[in-house]
C-alpha cells in the first residue's frame, strides 16, 4: 500500500475522498462519510480493538458501487476493511489506519427465495433474524442461528464463518453458503459456483472465501440453503453435581441416535455467577453443572425427549425441567443467556472466549482451564455449544486494576495454547481477526501458512483487503 509524506499523504487522502464521492453521484453526501464523529464511532467493532483512524466510510447499495470503491482503493493504494453489523469479537471489523471502511449495512435486499430450489439470495447486509424469518414465512428453515442473530449480517457470518447454538445437528455457516457473488481486489466481480445444490467444477472457491474475514474478497451477494421447516422446538435441562457426570451424559447425547439441535453447558463458576446475577432464575445449591438438550423434531418428538432425560438420569441428574411451550423453553434458555451478563457482573469485566477441541478431551480443557485461573489469579467459566466441542470459557476481572486486567488477558492467551495442545483450535466461530494472530503459529505449519499467505497473495496482490487481520 502507498505511504506519502505528511503533505502529499493529505493531499491524496482528498484525492480519493473526491474520486469517491464523484463514483456515488447525487448519492455522495450520505453514502460517503468522513466526519470526525463517525470515523471514531464506527472505526471500531465490538472487540473494542482499535487498529487506526479510517480515511472514510462509504455505504454501497449495489455491487456495481462497490466496485467502483475498490477500483479506487486499487488505484491509489488504500486499504479497504468491510464491515456489516461491527459484531466481530476479534477486531476484524476494526479500521486500519487510512482505510476505506465499506459499510454494507445499506445492502440489505433478500432478492429472491426459491422454495423449488430450496434457497435464498440476499446481499450482504440482511441480518441473520431477517433471513429466517423471510424463509420461515414459506414454510422453510435458514439454519445457522449465532446468538446475535439479532444483529448479526449474513456477510459479517460469511467473513467468520459463524456457528451458534444448532451446529450440532445443522452445521456452521460454510454448510449452508451454496454461492457468492464477489468483487476482487481489481475491482472485477465473480460468481464462485453455479447455484445447483451439487458442483465439483473447479476448486471451491466458495468456501475458501467464506471465513476469510475480508481478506480475499468483498461478498456482494450470498446464496444459501434453505431446509424444510423443522418442528417446533422443545428442550430438557438438567443440573448435575458433578462437571464429570455432565459430560459423560453430554457426549452420550452428543453420539446418540437423535441428535438434538441444541446441546449447551454450563460449569460451576458459570453457575455461581448465575445465582448472584438473577436470584428469579432457580440454581439449586448442589448444582455444579447444567445441560440443555433441544429438539426441532417434527415426529418422535416424546421419544427424543424422553431419551435426553434417561441419558442425564443415568449419569445422576439431580434435578431436570421439560419444556412444552416456546415459553417454557425460553425460561430454560435464560440460564445460558446469563451465563456472560452474569460473568461480567462478578468483578465489572469479562474476557469472551472461543475455542474448540474434540469431544474426547472436554474433561482436560476445563482441568487446564481451572489450573491456568489459579495460576493466573483469575475467575474462569467453561460454557458453550458442548455437543461440538466449541466452547466460550469468560475470563471475568477488574477493569479498573491494570495488574488484574494484565492477568486476564495473559490467562485467555493461556486458553488458546491449552487448546491447541489437545488437538483443539483457537477458534471455532469467532474469527481471528487481530486478537488472536499471536496463536496462529501454535496451530498452522509454516508450510500451511505460506500456502495460505500465497491465496492471498493471488487474490490480493497488492495487499488492500482488511490488511493485518486474518492471516
Amino acid at each position: 500500500m502507498t505511504t506519502l509524506p505528511h503533505t502529499d499523504a493529505s493531499a491524496h487522502a482528498a484525492q480519493v475522498i473526491a474520486e469517491l464521492r464523484s463514483a456515488f453521484g447525487a448519492r455522495a453526501d450520505a453514502a460517503v462519510v468522513h466526519d470526525a464523529a463517525s470515523l471514531t464511532e464506527l472505526g471500531v467493532d465490538t472487540s473494542g480493538v482499535r487498529r487506526g483512524s479510517p480515511l472514510v466510510i462509504v455505504r454501497p447499495l449495489a455491487t456495481e458501487e462497490v466496485q467502483a470503491v475498490v477500483r479506487i482503493a486499487d488505484r491509489h493504494g488504500v486499504a479497504i476493511v468491510p464491515q456489516g453489523s461491527r459484531s466481530s469479537l476479534a477486531g476484524a471489523a476494526s479500521a486500519t489506519e487510512g482505510a476505506i471502511l465499506v459499510d454494507f449495512s445499506r445492502m440489505r435486499k433478500i432478492i429472491a427465495i426459491d422454495p423449488l430450489e430450496r434457497l435464498a439470495i440476499v446481499q450482504p447486509g440482511v441480518l441473520v433474524e431477517q433471513l429466517a424469518a423471510a424463509a420461515e414465512r414459506e414454510g422453510l428453515f435458514y439454519a445457522p442461528d449465532p446468538v446475535s442473530s439479532h444483529i448479526a449480517s449474513i456477510g459479517g457470518t460469511i467473513a467468520t464463518n459463524a456457528g451458534g447454538m444448532r451446529c450440532i445437528k445443522y452445521g456452521v455457516t460454510r454448510d449452508s453458503v451454496r454461492s457468492l457473488e464477489v468483487v476482487l481486489a481489481d475491482g472485477s466481480v465473480i460468481n464462485t459456483r453455479r447455484n445447483t445444490i451439487k458442483s465439483v467444477a473447479g476448486l471451491d472457491l466458495t468456501s475458501l472465501i467464506v471465513g476469510s474475514e475480508g481478506t480475499l474478497a468483498l461478498v456482494t451477494e450470498i446464496t444459501v440453503s434453505l431446509r424444510s421447516a423443522p418442528g417446533p422446538t422443545r428442550g430438557v435441562s438438567a443440573m448435575f453435581a458433578t462437571l464429570e457426570d455432565a459430560l459423560d451424559a453430554a457426549n452420550e447425547v452428543a453420539t446418540g441416535q437423535q441428535v438434538p439441535a441444541v446441546l449447551e453447558m454450563l460449569d460451576d463458576v458459570a453457575l455461581d455467577a448465575i445465582r448472584s446475577y438473577d436470584p428469579t432464575i432457580e440454581v439449586p445449591a448442589a448444582a455444579r453443572a447444567w445441560l440443555l438438550a433441544v429438539t426441532d423434531a417434527r415426529v418422535g418428538v416424546d421419544d427424543e425427549l424422553d431419551s435426553f432425560a434417561d441419558i442425564f438420569a443415568l449419569h445422576n441428574a439431580i434435578g431436570m425441567s421439560r419444556a412444552e411451550t416456546p415459553e417454557e423453553l425460553d425460561q430454560l434458555f435464560a440460564t445460558r443467556r446469563a451465563l456472560h451478563p452474569g460473568m461480567q457482573a462478578y468483578l465489572g469485566g469479562s474476557l469472551n472466549g472461543d475455542i474448540a477441541v474434540p469431544r474426547s478431551a472436554l474433561a482436560e480443557i476445563v482441568e487446564e482451564a481451572t489450573e491456568i485461573g489459579k495460576r493466573f489469579d483469575v475467575i474462569i467459566s467453561i460454557g458453550g455449544h458442548v455437543g461440538d466441542g466449541n466452547l466460550h470459557p469468560v475470563v471475568a476481572y477488574n477493569p479498573a486494576d491494570a495488574d488484574h486486567t494484565a492477568r486476564a488477558h495473559a490467562a485467555q492467551a493461556e486458553l488458546l495454547t491449552a487448546a491447541q495442545a489437545l488437538g483443539g483450535t483457537i477458534s471455532g466461530e469467532h474469527g481471528i481477526g487481530v486478537e488472536k494472530l499471536p496463536a496462529l503459529d501454535g496451530e498452522l505449519s509454516p508450510r500451511v501458512r505460506e500456502l495460505q499467505l500465497a491465496i492471498k497473495a493471488a487474490f490480493d496482490p497488492k495487499g488492500i483487503l482488511n490488511p493485518g487481520a486474518k492471516l
